[in-house]
């Protein structure tokens, strides 16, 4: 007798060990689907959930948020780092208010059209939304492909045609099946099949694991580029700076930023970065936010 298919099993698992998160609610808001997947760009879910509910409240649709100044997304945006998604996602929001009526447009096509959504994003939030049948690769989804069906200890570096076309064979017929193996895909990778210490023992395909049928072999294959360090980065400097403005009651002047960070000419490297993304105006009485 043959094996029930992977997108079978691994969405039997998800039924009965998927974490309760908002956005996975029967009746979470579409709108509330894209807010959530801009935060959770390389954010942890931890960070995101106090986050989500608050901005959620405070704007409950994109016309709330398109209705409020940009700096206040910015301020809004708090720890959640790369600050430009809040810029990005009060933009969408605008143009969703404008040119869709206020309603989270369905289509790949239209969501790719917003601001700051790219080609993942857009097949998230079309697929956990509104239930079109896409497949959707994160990193977590990736891992458990590379395991599962290549054998390989970790993913190549990400190819949106490799890996669209990995996940698509995968995919079950079935909308609301397909939609829940997206899920169930990055929940397993995000819960047991871990970068660093993969739980095997209790993996609901271990069974059909290529990698674990091989012995665990070492990845030997080509490996994305290290990202530089944070500390002491332009990074930071701007994060501070940020901070600083998100806290500040009035602009800051120059003699309010210089205490930020010792090296004067990395200082104006940061700030003027931050002015050129948008993420900070200059005045006649110093720098604001937008």
């Amino acid at each position: 007798m043959n094996a029930p298919p992977l997108a079978q099993i691994v969405n039997a698992w998800y039924r009965d060990n998927a974490r309760d998160l908002p956005w996975r609610r029967e009746g979470f808001p579409a709108w509330g689907i894209l807010v959530s997947e801009f935060m959770l760009q390389q954010t942890p879910v931890i960070r995101v959930l106090p986050r989500l509910d608050e901005w959620l409240r405070r704007w409950p649709t994109p016309a709330d948020l398109a209705a409020a100044p940009a700096g206040d997304a910015v301020r809004a945006w708090a720890n959640l780092g790369y600050p430009r998604r809040a810029l990005w996602l009060h933009a969408a929001a605008v143009q969703i208010t404008e040119r869709h009526g206020g309603v989270v447009p369905r289509s790949v096509e239209d969501l790719l059209r917003l601001s700051g959504v790219g080609d993942y994003t857009a097949r998230a939030v079309a697929a956990f939304a509104w239930g079109e049948r896409h497949p959707v690769v994160d990193t977590n989804t990736r891992r458990v492909i590379a395991r599962a069906v290549k054998g390989q200890a970790e993913p190549a570096p990400p190819s949106a045609v490799r890996d669209l076309a990995d996940m698509t064979e995968l995919l079950p017929d079935p909308d609301d099946e397909a939609r829940q193996f997206n899920a169930a895909a990055m929940e397993l990778g995000a819960m047991v099949c871990t970068a660093r210490s993969p739980l095997c023992a209790e993996c609901p395909i271990a069974a059909q694991c290529v990698w674990r049928a091989a012995g665990y072999p070492d990845y030997a294959g080509p490996r994305k580029a290290v990202q530089k360090k944070y500390e002491g980065s332009d990074r930071q400097v701007r994060g501070l700076i940020l901070a600083a403005l998100r806290s500040a009651h009035e602009p800051l002047a120059d003699v309010a930023v210089e205490p930020l960070w010792p090296d004067a000419a990395q200082r104006t490297r940061a700030l003027e970065g931050l002015v050129a993304d948008g993420l900070a105006v200059r005045t006649a009485r110093g720098v604001t936010l937008p």
